[in-house]
Parts: C-alpha cells; sequence; structure tokens
C-alpha cells in the first residue's frame, strides 16, 4: 500500500520564514521527495539569527491517508544534531494541502557559525502515512 501511495505523494513547494515578520528567506520548487538523489538548497545564512522559522509545504497526494505524518532529522558532519516529529492528520485523496509548522531556535549560545554548517547538514525528511513510509529525502544545506 506505502507502494502505491508513494506514487502519487508529490511536494509541490516548500519556504522558510522568519517566523516573527513573515518575510520568507527561502522557497523551492523542486520536488524534494524524490530519494534517488541527494538534493540541495542554498539559503540565506541570515535564518540562523531567526529566534524562529516558519516552514510551508505544499504537496498532493492522488491516495487517501489516515495519518499523514513526518520525521525530520538534521545531521552535521554525518552525527545526529536536531530531529523534529509532526503530524498532520487525515489527507482526502485527490487533494492539495498547504502545511505550516513553526521550529523555535537554539538559544544563541548553543548556534554553529554558518561556516561550519554549509555544506555539512543534511536533512532528512520521511514522510509517512501511520507506520508506512511514503518518502524519505535528503537535503544539502549550503548557507549563502
Amino acid at each position: 500500500m506505502a507502494q502505491r501511495k508513494t506514487a502519487g505523494f508529490r511536494l509541490n513547494w516548500m519556504n522558510l520564514r522568519d517566523a516573527e515578520s513573515g518575510k520568507v528567506l527561502w522557497q523551492g520548487d523542486e520536488d524534494m521527495t524524490l530519494s534517488h538523489k541527494e538534493h540541495e538548497a542554498r539559503v540565506p545564512k541570515k535564518i540562523l539569527k531567526c529566534r524562529s522559522v516558519s516552514r510551508e509545504i505544499n504537496f498532493s497526494s492522488e491516495q487517501e491517508m489516515k495519518r499523514f505524518r513526518l520525521e525530520q532529522r538534521v545531521f552535521l558532519n554525518s552525527e545526529i544534531l536536531e530531529e523534529w516529529f509532526f503530524e498532520f492528520g487525515y489527507v482526502i485523496p485527490g487533494s492539495t494541502n498547504t502545511w505550516q509548522n513553526v521550529i523555535e531556535a537554539a538559544a544563541t549560545s548553543q548556534m554553529i557559525p554558518p561556516s561550519l554548517l554549509s555544506g555539512n547538514v543534511v536533512i532528512e525528511t520521511s514522510f509517512y502515512d501511520g507506520n508506512d513510509e511514503i518518502s524519505r529525502s535528503k537535503v544539502r544545506i549550503y548557507y549563502v
């Protein structure tokens, strides 16, 4: 069943905003759910100064999903740095949806300089319907 859902699931676009001002800092329309390659994103380094970041995902699904969710792991030089879990819930078959999450930044004293992060951070995102994996992708982040 997960294979059938994989064929009908697509990430249409995604953006990252300063959650306080609402200003879009990065936007991409590449389908980063395609798991056959490591994707790349060039993100302004000023995003690391935000107290919180809003991530907005627009996705389409041909199939019904009863418990759509994602797990995200941030790796620095292959070591896990952070881990996040988000629940969307029910997805209507044949629908396009927008999903927004707010991610709180670490304390300023815990922030790693962009020069050490850039090119060394990989974000692995796994999309699920319940326990069935739909897609897993990796995006290497470059801070510009």
